[in-house]
């Protein structure tokens, strides 16, 4: 059985649950689960766990992602996109300038407090914000923190704007979109959203779903383990440290170190063997890898 993280470039239309579906399918496994949703209007990567490196999804959900988006000035849907319902906005967009538009969009990056839409899969009171919607029930919005370390224009051709964003986990784009149109006083919804990387690995080397039966193709494109935990700081172990590990306990911490984050601790043959965190001189595993398990 394959094992390792397999990226995926999802088309339109499909849920990430249905891309999973996909991989379930033609690799004949149910040990499978992805690391971050992307909208059935929405393309692009989505890393794909498969087999035991399932173990490692929460190290590689909080990574930065990057997107390439068009907004529409002049119309507010009910879902900040292009699915929803429009339910305002105005052609004031006409007057606008390039600049204004670019000001808009800018304001947003760094440390913000940025309004989930309201059809999001945020929960409130343990359901989701969408369900509530559909039923026509009251949806309590509050702001959370997000990053938005960029947003660059790409394309100002009104009423239509592409921009490209990287931003930190729990980003909403459509937000991005919509308040880029309060704030011009126009409305706006997001038309597109393609997402291009998420930390070093680009939609580049994702396999699409209908090549999902190319097992050569798959197999080209799976990272092992230690290779999709390339965003984390690498520590490499010693054959004593490795027999340490294997039995769950610390070992010495090199004094570059970093301390407060996941490590990643990689045997001399390149297989990931632990995630540890430093603790003073020590490195601490908190979760180890069996050697027939790690890729």
């Amino acid at each position: 059985m394959l094992t390792g993280v397999l990226p995926v470039d999802k088309p339109v239309g499909p849920t990430s649950h249905d891309a999973v579906a996909h991989v379930r399918r033609a690799l004949r496994t149910r040990q499978v689960g992805h690391t971050g949703t992307l909208d059935p209007f929405a393309s692009g990567l989505l890393l794909v766990c498969v087999g035991p490196a399932t173990r490692i999804a929460e190290y590689l959900t909080g990574l930065p992602k990057a997107y390439a988006a068009t907004l529409r000035l002049g119309e507010t849907t009910d879902t900040d996109d292009l699915t929803g319902e429009v339910v305002g906005g105005n052609r004031s967009w006409r007057d606008l300038s390039a600049e204004a538009v670019e000001a808009a969009l800018l304001r947003q990056t760094g440390t913000i407090q940025q309004l989930p839409p309201t059809y999001s899969a945020k929960k409130v009171d343990g359901e989701r914000m969408y369900a509530v919607a559909r039923r026509g029930g009251e949806v309590e919005r509050k702001p959370v923190t997000v990053t938005i370390h960029e947003i660059r224009v790409t394309r100002v051709e009104l009423p239509d704007v592409d921009f490209e964003v990287v931003c930190g986990s729990g980003t909403y784009i459509r937000a991005i979109a919509r308040d880029a149109g309060e704030a011009l006083g126009t409305g706006a919804h997001l038309r597109t959203l393609r997402r291009t990387r998420m930390g070093a690995h680009g939609v580049e080397r994702a396999v699409p779903l209908e090549a999902l039966a190319d097992e050569e193709r798959v197999r080209a494109a799976m990272l092992t383990p230690l290779d999709a935990l390339v965003d984390l700081p690498r520590v490499t172990v010693d054959a004593a440290g490795e027999a340490s590990l294997g039995f769950g306990r610390a070992i010495p911490s090199p004094a570059d170190a970093p301390e407060g984050v996941p490590l990643a601790l990689a045997g001399a043959d390149g297989r990931l063997l632990a995630i540890g965190e430093r603790a003073g001189d020590a490195i601490k595993p908190r979760k180890v890898f069996p050697a027939e398990g790690a890729g």
